[in-house]
């Protein structure tokens, strides 16, 4: 009997590519899904809700990067790696900025790609699992794994899954500086790669929604070239997303 590990909707308009995709992933396991253009497939991933969806940039209809904004804007928590010929900083940051989770540079290995997809398949299943763990408290900050979510002064910090898992592994950690490859292997389930920058564009996120509305104090702070580390520092003597050694992603 085949075991399906997981639902993949692939949205991609190059056949060759799609149908060595949905191959390899059914191959490993996976039960995959091909649309070839921007709208339907985000009207696929809004009402089939995959496990993990695999999405190019350049589709017709409606870009890959509108689709990220939409799905992300309408609360779809899926998640999403990015499979695209552009490859440089600035698309790669771009896509993680608007939501994506992982970006993979084309032409990319069919065997990376599954273990991608392997490793955002456990972390979607996580995020919905009944959470293990008890509430960290840290001044105006709570971090609730139980609702996976984090509150700033009592208010909700509206964070992605990523998101909140992020936080709550340098939650763990309170005062020790985490690596980024730490950080990487525990909350996207990889290695670091040469100018990776997945941690850092997801730190400013968390800044933004956790530092920027804090009352009192800043709490992720910057370890320059290592990494990162959840400790309070009370406002009036550092600026909002200042780091441990003065400086920032």
């Amino acid at each position: 009997m085949t075991v399906t590990m997981g639902k993949v909707l692939i949205v991609e308009d190059d056949t060759v590519i799609a149908q060595g995709m949905v191959h390899h992933l059914r191959a490993a396991g996976f039960d995959p899904l091909w649309i070839a253009r921007g709208e339907l497939g985000l009207t696929r991933l809004r009402y089939e809700r995959p496990d993990v969806c695999v999405l190019d940039l350049m589709l017709p209809e409606l870009d890959g990067w509108t689709v990220i904004e939409r799905a992300r804007a309408e609360g779809i928590g899926t998640p999403i790696i990015v499979v695209s010929a552009r490859g440089t900083e600035h698309d790669r940051v771009h896509a993680l900025e608007l939501g994506a989770d992982d970006y993979l540079v084309k032409p990319f290995s069919m065997k990376e790609l599954v273990a991608r997809v392997r490793a955002a398949a456990r972390r979607g299943v996580r995020a919905h699992e009944p959470a293990r763990g008890e509430t960290i408290e840290i001044e105006e900050l709570r971090i609730d794994p139980a609702n996976v979510q984090a509150y700033v002064n009592g208010e909700n910090a509206e964070l992605t899954p990523t998101e909140f898992r992020l936080l709550y592994a340098l939650g763990l950690e309170r005062g020790r500086v985490v690596t980024r490859d730490e950080l990487l292997q525990k909350v996207w389930g990889r290695r670091e790669t040469h100018r990776d920058r997945t941690v850092d564009v997801c730190v400013r996120k968390l800044r933004q929604k956790i530092d920027q509305r804090a009352s009192e104090h800043t709490f992720i702070q910057t370890r320059f070239g290592v990494g990162y580390k959840l400790d309070p520092v009370v406002k009036s003597s550092t600026a909002v997303g200042s780091s441990v050694d003065g400086s920032s992603p």
